[in-house]
């Protein structure tokens, strides 16, 4: 059964949707760039209420939000408007399916929707979509429902893996990933053709969109997910993984690719991503985008123009690429075809020559462009510049002279801004900023940037802007900050590394938790060295951090608290490193164990002892693994310290013999004096543990073998009771007389 295609509205509504559209398209214009006392906001936004008023509104506006368009009860326009298709954008982009006005809204509610909806779609979407976001103001004259696109998802997908939808939700609406997405993704970047067929189902599913609409954005959330997920979880794959995505990239259609292409002029995270994608597109696979879309048309588009010439600016470059293209092309079909020669020859003259922007801008615009380029080409000519002119204007446009640039123009707008809510907003692209100096390894920028926020969040004198930076600096820290940080400590000399370290004291106690979480899953020793010495920089405030990580659930976290807690505390750290002796992970109790070995007083081993005595038998089990399995010489002190303090009778009788022939292995010519004192013990009731502990105590000082030991041996075989003659005979030399028999035992 056919499904019934819904009438168009009539003239009176299509002009009161139209109307709405642009009073309401206007208002969200100008209370993004007008502060609140503008003249220009109370003109818009007078206009928006009063459309909207309960004498001019008579019922509710029931809108329905499409990728391009509005719908009014279910119904078109009778007419299109820019307004409603650019209304329409703003409202998808924000994920946003229906939308109900509700009449009576006045000035200041409107402005309050208005500035939600001019926030980026991925800030809202952090703090829980924009549904929950307007809920959370008590918005009344409006309500919103968003687009749940996992359910579109399933009731779409035809034969794809379930976790592709979630993925393809994820990229459309900024959710994040569970772990089996995740996964799924990791072995769909392993394989150029399951990612490119991946990338076209988020490419359809996010509709007719192209340049910086829905389909791009979301096509940037997959290619940024992959990246970070790779990065994360394996990171020697990086490079494999951006060849595959150039192969998978250079398979989407030519209004897709732009789009993409694109993102290199944007201040977003597409720049160096898709920069790093360009560069790996082989000739094959850029050949291969030319033929299959000639073979598609019959000729080459504009767009395949447009993306063939961004993709290869050098003309010699694309003349071979064109040779490769035109085999594939010849060999399909479509060139057995008559007069394919005088096609192919017009399509690749098309190709070659400079794109046209003829069918986009006006002639004046097209004759303006036509003369400032020709005039270009007349100074270049000229060329009467010395080359150290030349080269001093190329350096104006250096890579690090548009970053210089950069932070001079945000460091002047933060300090110059006096509206807070204005200055908020600075907020995202300052946060963005910071996270790409970092990435590049640029901390004097970043501590310039920093600087301000820290001061601004602890002494603005301005209402409001001390939230605003606080909450920078919390979206900093959640972020990719110490990632990149990490990332350049095992490189940076100390000059620089003192300014990252100046840098993280400056930001407080609230970087200690992420800073030690860095530092229990880094493996490297000279970042794990470096991220040591920030942690203990922050003094008595980064231990009180410390000392309640050792609460984690996470065991790696707990055993970088033991780590921390010795270098911090020295004795003063006993306490809580007690504590973790008891620990139900093997790894944290021998952790512990070996904290309090490197502490090595008294107090530190007397704690062992009592751990030792009045433990479970689980625990001191673990405990007597974790003692004897230290074989160097910070272990000694220890062993000596229960020769002197433990009973050799009582339930540590077999840690004392394994402290005896432990001292033998580590050869500690201090504990000769307690092992001949242990040589001399014994009970006549207990013949087999007294012949054990004399015949441990004796191969121990002979392995030992210093003057000293050997003198002790010798004394114990003349003079010592029959026993302890018995003990030490099989270690005296073989060319000494044994020692006399007899005598008591």
């Amino acid at each position: 059964m056919a499904v019934e295609t819904p009438s168009p509205l009539s003239a009176e509504d299509t002009a009161r949707l139209i109307e709405f559209a642009r009073a309401c398209k206007a208002a969200a214009r100008a209370v993004l760039l007008y502060p609140a006392g503008h003249p220009a906001i109370a003109a818009t936004l007078g206009r928006i209420a009063q459309v909207t008023s309960t004498t001019t509104l008579p019922n509710p506006l029931v809108l329905t939000v499409l990728s391009n368009g509005l719908l009014l009860d279910d119904r078109p326009p009778a007419r299109t408007d820019g307004a409603i298709s650019e209304l329409a954008a703003i409202l998808h982009g924000h994920v946003i399916g229906r939308m109900v006005v509700i009449p009576g809204g006045d000035v200041e509610a409107w402005r309050s929707f208005l500035l939600l909806i001019g926030r980026t779609a991925e800030a809202v979407r952090a703090e829980g979509g924009i549904s929950r976001v307007w809920t959370t103001t008590g918005g009344r004259h409006v309500e919103l429902t968003e687009i749940d696109y996992a359910e579109v998802l399933r009731e779409r997908s035809a034969g794809r893996p379930a976790t592709w939808d979630r993925v393809i939700a994820s990229c459309l609406q900024g959710a994040a990933l569970d772990e089996e997405a995740v996964t799924e993704l990791l072995s769909t970047a392993a394989d150029p053709d399951r990612l490119a067929e991946l990338m076209e189902a988020v490419e359809t599913e996010a509709g007719g969109d192209t340049s910086l609409s829905v389909k791009t954005a979301a096509l940037m959330r997959l290619l940024r997910g992959i990246i970070e997920a790779v990065s994360a979880r394996e990171p020697d794959a990086l490079e494999g993984t951006l060849h595959n995505i150039a192969k998978a990239v250079g398979r989407l259609k030519p209004e897709a690719l732009m789009g993409l292409l694109e993102q290199r002029a944007e201040r977003e995270e597409g720049p160096g991503l898709m920069h790093a994608v360009v560069q790996r597109m082989s000739d094959g696979t850029i050949a291969e985008f030319v033929s299959r879309n000639v073979i598609a048309d019959h000729t080459a588009t504009d767009r395949v123009v447009q993306a063939f010439q961004s993709l290869v600016p050098d003309e010699a470059q694309r003349s071979r690429l064109l040779d490769l293209a035109r085999e594939d092309v010849a060999a399909s079909p479509f060139g057995s075809t008559e007069g394919f020669e005088t096609t192919w020859n017009e399509t690749a003259a098309k190709l070659m020559t400079s794109y046209s922007d003829e069918s986009y801008v006006s002639q004046t615009y097209g004759r303006e462009l036509s003369g400032a380029r020709v005039q270009a080409v007349t100074v270049e000519q000229v060329n009467d510049d010395p080359p150290e002119r030349i080269g001093e204007w190329l350096g104006t446009v250096a890579t690090s002279a548009l970053r210089t640039l950069d932070l001079t123009l945000v460091l002047d707008i933060l300090r110059i801004e006096m509206n807070a809510d204005q200055w908020g907003r600075m907020m995202t692209p300052v946060i963005k900023l910071v996270e790409d100096q970092l990435l590049v390894g640029d901390f004097d920028s970043s501590v310039q940037l920093i600087d301000v926020l820290v001061w601004e969040s602890a002494n603005s004198g301005l209402p409001g802007r001390q939230a605003h930076a606080r909450a920078a600096i919390d979206a900093l820290l959640a972020g990719s900050m110490m990632r990149h940080v990490s990332v350049h400590l095992a490189t940076v000399d100390e000059a620089q590394f003192e300014r990252v370290k100046a840098m993280c004291l400056s930001l407080g106690e609230v970087l200690v938790r992420p800073l030690a979480e860095s530092l229990s899953i880094e493996e490297r020793p000279r970042t794990r060295e470096r991220l040591t010495a920030i942690l203990l920089a922050f003094g008595a405030v980064g231990q009180q951090t410390v000392e309640r990580l050792k609460h984690s659930p996470n065991a790696a976290v707990r055993r970088t608290a033991i780590h921390l807690l010795r270098e911090f505390g020295g004795s003063d750290a006993l306490p809580e490193l007690t504590e973790l002796l008891n620990d139900n992970e093997s790894q944290v109790q021998r952790e512990a164990v070996r904290a309090i070995l490197n502490i090595g007083t008294d107090s530190a081993f007397d704690i062992l002892r009592k751990a030792l005595t009045t433990g479970t038998e689980e625990s001191r089990d673990a405990i007597m693994r974790s003692v004897t399995s230290v074989r160097d010489e910070r272990a000694a002190p220890l062993f000596t310290y229960i020769l002197k303090n433990v009973d050799h009778r009582g339930p540590l009788a077999a840690l004392y013999l394994r402290a005896v022939e432990s001292l033998g292995v580590l050869k500690d010519p201090d504990s000769i004096g307690p092992l001949k004192d242990t040589l001399f013990k014994g009970e006549w009731w207990a013949p087999r543990r007294t012949a054990a502990l004399r015949a441990a105590a004796a191969g121990a000082l002979a392995r030992i073998g210093t003057p000293e030991a050997v003198a002790a041996l010798d004394e114990a075989a003349t003079s010592g009771p029959r026993g302890v003659r018995a003990a030490v005979k099989p270690h005296l030399p073989r060319t000494r007389p044994h020692a006399r028999e007899g005598g008591p035992a």
